[in-house]
């Protein structure tokens, strides 16, 4: 056997009823005096992050936090097993707090179907059997208080729209939905319900509450003068449309008493035209701070309001990791509250540093928790080295919630699905294991097969690992993507897997070696088309762009068949290189195969750089200064003329030699990743996992 083999001590018991236990290969059996030295070490770096904090009688544990984020594991509006090991996962991996995703606080607050009803009495038990499993990790519990108001996007299970409430009427741009004005009555009965479904969490045993009041939502629609156009004592100066946020603390306060701590989630700056500045939300803040309204502010940005302010709600990589560093310090200059941040903090140092400069008293690592639940042990433990960086690719974390799928990782997707991956069972005997192919899915395949006690090699053709994250890091704005080879590689080196690169493998080196199993991960190539062209036609394809292999014309079409991160990147790259580009699609608009808060801004920066896109475009042949494409949708004829490079995106094709030749080789083939479809990274890991877990 080769790599660590787990401990399983007397902190997994209660874990593993919800199938939530350690990754094999995680812990030492014994602390090593080089351990015992790097941990403290460790924690001196991180002395800030990892001491504790009090608010109202609660202590946390360390400064680190998971915010409220909505996982899509509640069923029909209850608290499941599924978000109970979801939640144990990062209580037991170290988190401080956990504030738990947005809980309905009345019948009018409809966002989806998934989200948990804490105003219904069938909820406390869900809740109480969560806070039971938090609380038995050393880990606080605050629930989000939640109600949308106009930002309703998703339809009621029959299938029909829910009607949208607000303070007035608005024609809500993002989920283009009208809302209905609130009478005073349907106001006073949400206000009540905050106060009820908070009273609820505090029997159900959580620690305390926060009001949702970040984001576009109900309270904050209140308080903007652009989306309150009331008369009454609900709008027009600031103290009337203050009125509904302090109501809501009012009565929350008295339904839970002195001794639960109340926060208040709230954009710092909501980052778009119509929305709260600055300026207006410090004003907010002070007249909070000044009546002692609220033990903490937990300080966000963005809106969703519209597509412009969206990308802050869960910011990709193109945005600068820990960019809500410097409004936190502004809200530290003049506040008294308890301060919270969260913005791209996807990395420990960061986190610190922020804590050292006094700019907050906690830090929200959310993303950074899905991506390693892991990281606050790993850090108290001595090893940051380990930790599993988040590259904030948004694409099974916030991706999931936008395809209706529960919350996962495409670095680590045992994430969402704890309760079938949380705890690896051991080989019952160690097998010779032939991984062949490096790139994600081979990678994690290797380590989780060898972490459970096989006996693993992996083999690359390449010179390097990674398969195609070697070319999406080489795209502007998307070098954090490479990040994931990173951590796999150390994963694989941690179980003891032995790593080959440079050697490509046939089917005569297989039966040579005879292992116990073969897992093929050979990946995809490039695919060109077939079509038309006259020899004097400039035809390159996307990957030899990437590559520095060609050099493009002055003029560029990109043909873009899949509508994902190539085309986009493409176009980025050669429009900011000087380039005219247009993006002939396929599709009915570019990037419908990229998670929307990547999309959109990216989307805008090109549209910007004056990039032109042709939608329903399906190539069909190019000559020397014209590339051909037909409506995909109607048929007729639709030419780009002046163009003096065609570049081709029209996807992979499986790489099968290998698998093609051990057909009716008698030994066990899995086959996974591109080698088996062209997809993503996120199948490629998920598929690794699966077969590494069943070996």
């Amino acid at each position: 056997m080769t790599g660590p083999r787990a401990i399983q001590d007397e902190r997994c018991s209660h874990s593993m009823r919800y199938g939530a236990g350690n990754r094999l290969g995680a812990l030492a059996v014994t602390e090593t005096k080089v351990q015992a030295d790097s941990r403290r070490e460790t924690n001196a770096m991180f002395e800030h992050l990892l001491s504790p904090f009090s608010l109202r009688g609660v202590t946390f544990r360390n400064r680190i936090f998971s915010s409220g984020h909505q996982t899509l594991l509640a069923r029909a509006g209850l608290v499941s097993d599924e978000l109970i090991a979801y939640h144990v996962a990062r209580a037991r991996g170290g988190a401080g707090l956990i504030v738990t995703e947005a809980i309905s606080v009345h019948e009018s607050a409809f966002f989806n179907d998934m989200v948990p009803n804490g105003h219904l009495d069938e909820s406390l038990p869900g809740f109480e059997r969560l806070a039971s499993a938090v609380h038995a990790q050393g880990c606080k519990l605050i629930g989000q208080l939640f109600h949308p108001g106009a930002e309703v996007a998703a339809f009621l299970p029959d299938g029909t729209r829910p009607v949208p409430v607000a303070p007035s009427v608005n024609h809500q741009e993002r989920y283009l939905v009208t809302t209905r004005p609130m009478s005073k009555a349907l106001i006073a009965s949400v206000v009540a319900g905050y106060a009820d479904t908070a009273a609820r969490m505090v029997r159900a045993g959580f620690d305390g509450v926060e009001v949702l009041a970040s984001h576009g939502y109900l309270p904050i629609q209140f308080v903007n003068p652009r989306v309150n156009h009331r008369r009454d004592e609900y709008g027009g100066p600031l103290v009337n449309r203050m009125r509904f946020l302090n109501d809501v603390h009012d009565a929350v306060r008295a339904a839970v008493g002195d001794e639960c701590v109340v926060g208040v989630r709230i954009s710092a700056d909501e980052r778009v035209p119509n929305g709260l500045e600055e300026d207006e939300m410090h004003e907010v803040l002070r007249e909070l701070d000044g009546a002692d309204r609220f033990d903490y502010f937990n300080l966000t940005l963005g809106t969703s309001l519209t597509t412009q302010g969206a990308v802050h709600i869960v910011p990709p990589m193109a945005i600068a990791p820990a960019y809500i560093r410097p409004y936190a310090a502004h809200v530290r200059a003049f506040s008294r509250r308890a301060l919270f941040m969260v913005g791209r903090m996807n990395r420990a140092a960061d986190a610190d540093a922020a804590l050292a400069a006094g700019e907050a008293d906690m830090v929200g690592m959310t993303r950074a928790q899905i991506c390693d639940p892991e990281l606050g042990r790993k850090l108290a433990a001595g090893r940051p080295e380990r930790v599993r960086v988040c590259i904030a690719c948004n694409q099974a974390c916030i991706g999931h919630y936008a395809l209706g799928a529960p919350i996962s990782c495409i670095q680590y997707p045992e994430t969402g699905r704890e309760r079938e991956f949380g705890q690896l069972v051991p080989a019952a005997g160690a097998r010779r294991i032939m991984v062949v192919g490096g790139g994600p899915a081979g990678m994690k395949a290797a380590a989780i097969a060898a972490a459970r006690g096989h006996q693993v090699s992996l083999y690359e053709a390449g010179t390097r690992l990674g398969g195609q994250v070697a070319l999406a890091e080489r795209l502007p704005d998307r070098a954090e993507f490479g990040g994931i080879v990173a951590n796999l590689r150390r994963e694989m080196e941690e179980a003891g897997v032995n790593i080959v690169t440079g050697r490509r493998i046939a089917v005569g080196d297989v039966r040579a070696a005879q292992p116990d199993a073969v897992v093929i991960a050979t990946g995809a190539v490039s695919h060109m088309p077939d079509i038309e062209r006259s020899g004097k036609a400039h035809i390159v394809d996307a990957w030899q762009v990437i590559r520095d292999e060609v050099t493009c014309g002055t003029r560029v079409v990109i043909a873009d068949w899949r509508g994902d991160w190539i085309g986009l990147g493409l176009a980025t790259r050669l429009v900011r290189a000087g380039h005219h580009v247009r993006v002939a699609l396929v599709a009915n608009a570019p990037g419908v195969n990229v998670q929307y808060y990547v999309r959109d801004p990216w989307i805008a920066e090109l549209s910007r750089l004056g990039v032109e896109f042709i939608p329903y475009a399906r190539l069909v042949g190019a000559d020397e200064n014209t590339v051909y494409c037909v409506h995909a949708s109607g048929g007729h004829a639709i030419e780009l003329g002046d163009a003096d490079t065609l570049v081709v995106a029209y996807g992979q094709r499986s790489v099968c030699d290998l698998a093609d030749a051990l057909e009716h080789w008698p030994g066990e083939v899995h086959l996974i990743g591109d080698a088996l479809a062209p997809r993503t990274a996120e199948e490629a890991v998920l598929e690794g996992l699966k077969v590494g877990a069943r070996l």
